[in-house]
């Protein structure tokens, strides 16, 4: 019985790996895919222009 208890928590570990592994692929693209993108893409432009506006203020 001692092999049970000392196999039980990898393979509990390992099934949940893959279903999260599982979630995210299946969650990638999709009908929000061009939102998360349009998101992504503002926050870098914004994080972009706060760069450029504090290097120009520095100088």
């Amino acid at each position: 019985m001692d092999y049970v208890s000392a196999l039980l928590p990898p393979v509990v570990m390992a099934a949940l790996f893959i279903a999260v592994i599982r979630v995210i692929v299946k969650t990638q693209g999709g009908a929000n895919k061009a939102k998360e993108d349009a998101a992504v893409d503002a926050a870098l432009a914004r994080a972009e222009g706060t760069r450029q506006t504090s290097a120009h203020s520095d100088a």
